[in-house]
Parts: C-alpha cells; structure tokens; sequence
C-alpha cells in the first residue's frame, strides 16, 4: 500500500505543479491581452488600421519556431495562435470602436 500512497501523493504534487503552470499560463494570456488594449488605444490615437497581417505572420512565425526548437506541433502552435490572435483582434475591433468582432 506503501507505493499506492506514495504515488498518489507523486500525482497530486504533479497535479499542482500543473495547475501553477496553468495559472500562469492564464496571467500571461491576460497580460497580452492588456497589452493589446493599449496597442488599440495606440493606433486609435495616430490613426493607424487595426488589421497588420505582416504582424501576423511575424508572430506565427516565431511561434512555429519556437515549436521546431521545443518539439512542439507546429501545427497545434498555429492554431494556439489562430485563436489567440482573433481574440486580440476581436479587442481590438472593440476598443478602437471598429464594431466587428472575429
């Protein structure tokens, strides 16, 4: 019974190092979304066009990259970013009064 417990005790301390790596997943997504925010505000204020997709492609760019040098999917690092992206754009949209959402 010895090797059950302690392995019980091994996942659940396992558990909880995952749900800290999860939290901090979730404050750096907000964290970017802030930032985002204040990109809008930005381009509101010096009148610059919401959508950059050369910006884009840099940031899924250097996310695929990422991936390769990692052993992360690149194809699920692309998709990441597809929703990531469309919500920052969906922000966006919204903070510079655009009124569409994505």
């Amino acid at each position: 019974m010895t090797n059950q417990r302690d392995g019980a005790e091994r996942l659940a301390r396992l558990r909880a190092e995952l749900d800290g790596i999860d939290e901090e997943l979730l404050e750096a997504l907000r964290r970017r979304i802030d930032c985002c925010v204040r990109i809008a505000r930005h381009k509101s204020e010096y009148d610059v066009p919401m959508m950059q997709p050369g910006r884009i492609d840099l940031v899924k760019g250097r996310a695929a990259r990422f991936g390769e040098t990692h052993g992360i999917d690149t194809g699920f690092l692309d998709g990441l970013y597809d929703l990531i992206i469309g919500e920052t754009c969906r922000v966006e949209d919204a903070v510079m009064g655009n009124g569409a959402t994505r």
